[in-house]
């Protein structure tokens, strides 16, 4: 009886786990992702699944600085406005609605390539909804490009997005492999997205110029700014010429933090702390996973290109895709750059199917809410279905066949 009492804990603490992973939530528990993460990997160590000693070797330490290296990078880029001065740029070549809609979807998505996705929505949600309302456009087809394109642009580099982070600590691909074999999906995914929400939106199609487009003069801190701009684009060199990513971006950060003019805690307030916590707990979970054989039936289910994409998209949808990513990379040799490849894309593409199916979405949506709008599930919902099934068929013909 003991032992079945034990194993039901086991897996009761695991499923739960999972299920809050999902959810984003517990009912009736102030608890997000990071902090269920965390938890549920307590509770498994508490129950002797694994020693503390297993638990810290199975967090990816690789993945971990590289991750902390990007967003103080990112942090810094925010700082110096480099992001809105981009944006800036990009709009002073379009009055258009219809070159609104390009230079919003192609910007962000080339930016997102180089850049977390997460901090991209984050800053350029606000800067959209300014936009639109000083020329009384609708905002919503605006809003569903900047969290497409954060999504479908990340798929093209290593440094997109945090799954990629990890694919790139696990996999033998280099940067500029995995950028030649991806960035074409995601130039042809930016331009689906352009043509869909045009068929959405009829709005959009006008190429009549806007009377009054407000590009602004955003305030940039020079010295901040070339310091910066010249330390990343070291990095981005540094990326494609194969040099270690983890390493290279701590170098980056490293040479950043060296600074006489921004105080140290405004940059690591800009660390996402929540995101790195969530990670070492799911590398736990991982682990727990692998350990008790639970992986198996996935064994059967990857062992095809449209099987793997398949699966990828799914649990993406059910767990979130950073989870599903460290479900399924045990099960991939290290040396397999088809399967690789699938999992980047099928784990980030499939983050537009659902309004909840990305990091990214969520951010658009919490940042359009807070300043009075509202996108709702189904509006995204019937831009994302389309749009996530045409890319994932995109990914098919480019990489599985």
């Amino acid at each position: 009886m003991l032992p079945n009492i034990y194993k039901f804990a086991i897996y009761g603490v695991l499923g739960l786990t999972y299920l809050g992973l999902a959810l984003g939530y517990l009912p009736g528990l102030r608890m997000n992702r990071a902090t269920i993460a965390l938890v549920g990997s307590a509770f498994l160590i508490a129950l002797g699944v694994l020693s503390l000693q297993e638990a810290w070797d199975a967090i990816d330490a690789t993945t971990i600085v590289f991750l902390l290296s990007m967003m103080v990078v990112n942090a810094n880029l925010s700082y110096a406005g480099f992001f809105p001065q981009a944006l800036s740029l990009l709009l002073r070549f379009t009055r258009s609605p219809l070159g609104l809609l390009v230079a919003l979807t192609f910007g962000s998505g080339i930016l997102s390539a180089f850049f977390l996705n997460d901090t991209l929505a984050l800053i350029f949600t606000p800067l959209t909804l300014s936009l639109t309302q000083a020329l009384r456009l609708n905002p919503v087809p605006y809003l569903l490009a900047i969290a497409g394109a954060t999504n479908i642009g990340s798929v093209a580099t290593l440094s997109g997005n945090p799954q990629n982070i990890l694919i790139g600590s696990f996999s033998d691909i280099r940067y500029l492999d995995f950028m030649r074999a991806m960035a074409p999906i995601a130039v042809t995914g930016l331009a689906i997205q352009v043509i869909l929400l045009c068929l959405l939106y009829p709005n959009v199609r006008s190429i009549v110029p806007c009377e009054h487009l407000p590009t602004g003069n955003q305030r940039i801190f020079k010295p901040l700014f070339y310091k910066t701009l010249t330390i990343t684009t070291g990095l981005l060199i540094a990326f494609t010429v194969g040099l270690p990513l983890a390493e290279s971006a701590l170098v980056a950060a490293s040479l950043l933090l060296v600074t006489r003019r921004i105080k140290p805690q405004r940059i690591l307030k800009k660390v996402d702390w929540n995101l790195l916590v969530m990670f070492s707990g799911l590398f736990i979970l991982s682990k727990v996973t692998q350990k008790l054989n639970l992986l198996k039936p996935f064994t059967y289910a990857i062992n095809s290109p449209t099987g793997l994409l398949g699966v990828t998209a799914i649990l993406s949808n059910l767990i979130s895709n950073v989870p599903a990513v460290l479900l399924l990379q045990p099960l991939i040799p290290k040396d397999d750059t088809q399967s690789w490849l699938l999992l980047a894309a099928g784990s980030t593409l499939a983050g537009n199917l659902t309004l909840f199916g990305s990091v990214a979405n969520l951010i658009v949506v919490e940042a359009a809410a807070e300043l009075g709008y509202k996108l709702t599930f189904w509006e995204h919902l019937r831009f994302g279905v389309p749009v996530t099934v045409l890319t994932l068929l995109l990914v098919y013909i480019a990489v599985a066949r």
